[in-house]
């Protein structure tokens, strides 16, 4: 039997376990986030800014950006991760708005925001030039998308499926599907057409191992697996 691919549904079946650190995948989404911000704070004072975490699931990258003093709206298809999130926020004290939506077609009004933060999601979208404009539209001219996904290449697929997926868990089977992923090159061509004016990209991957012996998570020189970039609505 074939495996399902681009499987989705597993953020709503450990959504109840979200914040536990009981699980090792979650805890390596979690660990991802630091090493994303410490790229994104470069290019984004968030303070004060609106932003809009695009397929924010359980909440991690929405509650960092809300210590940091954004004010934070947060939309994902998984209904409850959505829920796991919003009870989370409220349990920590932030001041976050959670909704139940898709990047094809965003709830938001023209010009709502000041930055898009769309991690760990390009690469699962069904339509990624329809995402792309809707991100447009909901920023405000001259606000920033911050960015990360997987190019597609036998490096990222070896590194993604085989090694991450496969053999050392670090994500369920099936998680990913490598037809999907998106090379910087189709990418950039992709932003330009929505009205992107397209930064440098970077790599993002393993750093080193925490005490519980997760990998942490930073910048790195090739874009040849994870790689990141911000770009600017003209």
């Amino acid at each position: 039997m074939n495996m399902q691919r681009n499987d989705l549904t597993i953020y709503n079946t450990v959504a109840a376990d979200w914040w536990s650190d009981e699980i090792r995948w979650v805890r390596t989404l979690k660990n991802m986030v630091p090493g994303r911000l410490s790229y994104f704070d470069k290019f984004m004072d968030w303070d004060g800014k609106t932003v809009l975490d695009l397929g924010c699931a359980g909440g991690f990258m929405a509650e960092a950006l809300a210590e940091r003093g954004a004010q934070v709206t947060g939309i994902d298809p998984a209904a409850d991760a959505i829920a796991a999130a919003q009870v989370h926020a409220q349990q920590s004290g932030h001041d976050i708005r959670y909704d139940v939506g898709v990047g094809e077609a965003l709830p938001y009004q023209d010009s709502s925001f000041d930055a898009v933060v769309c991690v760990d999601v390009l690469e699962h979208v069904s339509d990624l030039q329809k995402v792309l404009h809707e991100t447009a539209r909901v920023l405000k001219p001259g606000g920033m998308l911050l960015f990360d996904t997987i190019n597609r290449n036998p490096i990222a697929r070896l590194a993604v499926i085989t090694m991450a997926e496969n053999i050392l868990g670090l994500l369920p089977k099936g998680t990913h599907d490598p037809e999907m992923f998106i090379k910087p090159s189709e990418l950039k061509a992709a932003l330009a057409e929505a009205g992107f004016e397209v930064g440098a990209l970077t790599g993002l991957g393993p750093r080193g191992i925490n005490k519980r012996l997760d990998f942490t998570f930073g910048r790195l020189p090739g874009t040849a697996i994870i790689y990141m970039g911000t770009a600017r609505k003209a």
